[in-house]
């Protein structure tokens, strides 16, 4: 795989996990797991919309101005966990401005793609912050597959709390579920590298690839659906020879921190990187059938929060996670031929030593280690993937952080 085009087309998959949330259950922990201690702030709450036509739940068929204004307010459309804001909140405090020159291009760019908002940090302060599309401050707006950074967060913090072991343990020490199928002898690192060598196509224009059949398995499976898809999947490739992306592979990330933990992600989250990173305005993160949360797609938060959570990972995650957890989480696993690109434990890294978080329509978190630079950003692109929208913000942020100081 070369270029940008192509390695951006690969994330269209993940809204698709927005239609499993409209049924919550009860979440039941794995036997014989001890709990996590209990997150430090307000008690976690389960949020439960109205009940709507399974119509008007279609994502990825939303017309623009539904999504403008639907994105901000996926709580209700969702059931889904409410974290509570951090009980101390990292203050950002301003910096100096962009140059005027580099102001005015943000700002052009996020009028030309439809970027609900852009916040630039360096060394924690902020040089930039704009909105569009209604969106201010106090706002939040859905991650989609930036979500997937958060749960190897999550899975980093299971491993220092000792829940798991190692990242070379068997899958399915975790997902007892998933014994007799592709994924005996797949390691939980081959899972958070999607190297697992299972067959999976992520296609949503073929109605009948995997990703599009996710719905049919809630339907006909409820609580069970993710491990009883994956399980009937086949092997392609011998465990670690081939990277394909799989969004139910990280929502199998998902179920397996939250059968080693005993919680939900959310609640896991709170205690992990909400507080630790200081969030100014709380979480929601979607749930799934089983009332866990979804690993691979759909939590909401402001965009100061998702500049919050750059910040959180340059620092190495204040002792929520292994010592060098993301020097080796976005340290490139698989490497897309000589383009630069590659994937690491649920993170896409890119040339020149930066790496991110990247939702569909527009989300991201890209970060600059050697210039301690944060560069976040929410938008309602005009297509899930495949624009050159995702080139052009990595562009420009690339030529901020070549001039700022």
């Amino acid at each position: 795989m070369t270029g940008l085009r192509s390695f951006s087309r690969m994330v269209s998959g993940a809204a698709l996990m927005a239609l499993l949330a409209g049924c919550a259950g009860s979440y039941a922990p794995a036997e014989n797991v001890v709990a996590a201690p209990p997150p430090p702030s307000a008690k976690v709450a389960m949020v439960q919309p109205p009940q709507r036509d399974q119509s008007e739940l279609q994502v990825l068929f939303w017309s623009d101005a539904q999504r403008a204004e639907r994105f901000r307010v996926m709580e209700q459309w969702f059931a889904g966990h409410e974290v509570p804001t951090a009980r101390n909140t990292r203050m950002l405090p301003k910096g100096a401005p962009l140059s005027p020159a580099l102001q005015a291009e943000l700002k052009a760019l996020m009028d030309e793609t439809n970027t609900a908002g852009v916040m630039v940090l360096v060394d924690g302060k902020v040089r930039f912050e704009g909105y569009r599309l209604g969106m201010g401050p106090d706002d939040r707006w859905t991650s989609f597959s930036v979500a997937k950074s958060f749960t190897s967060t999550l899975l980093g913090a299971a491993v220092k709390d000792g829940f798991i072991k190692s990242l070379s343990d068997p899958v399915t020490d975790y997902i007892p579920g998933l014994a007799g199928s592709a994924y005996d002898g797949v390691t939980v690192r081959q899972l958070a590298t999607m190297t697992s060598g299972v067959k999976w196509n992520e296609d949503y224009t073929d109605p009948n690839s995997d990703v599009a059949q996710m719905n049919r398995f809630v339907v006909e499976y409820g609580p069970d659906a993710i491990v009883a898809q994956m399980k009937a999947l086949p092997r392609e490739a011998e465990p670690g020879k081939k990277w394909v992306y799989k969004t139910g592979e990280t929502n199998l990330i998902g179920v397996l921190v939250e059968n080693a933990v005993g919680l939900p992600l959310a609640e896991y989250a709170q205690a992990k990187i909400v507080e630790p990173a200081g969030f100014a305005g709380g979480l929601f993160w979607m749930v799934d059938p089983r009332g866990g949360n979804i690993g691979g797609c759909c939590l909401s938060l402001r965009l100061s929060d998702y500049a919050r959570m750059g910040q959180f990972v340059l620092e190495g995650g204040k002792g929520a996670v292994p010592e060098g957890w993301f020097a080796e989480a976005t340290d490139s696993a698989v490497d897309f031929g000589t383009s630069g690109f590659g994937y690491g434990y649920q993170w896409w890294t890119y040339p020149q030593g930066t790496f991110g978080a990247q939702g569909i329509f527009g989300q991201g978190i890209t970060l600059f280690p050697d210039k301690k630079m944060v560069f976040a950003y929410i938008g309602n692109w005009a297509t899930a993937s495949g624009g050159p929208e995702r080139g052009q913000f990595l562009d420009l942020s690339r030529k901020i952080a070549a001039e700022v100081r």
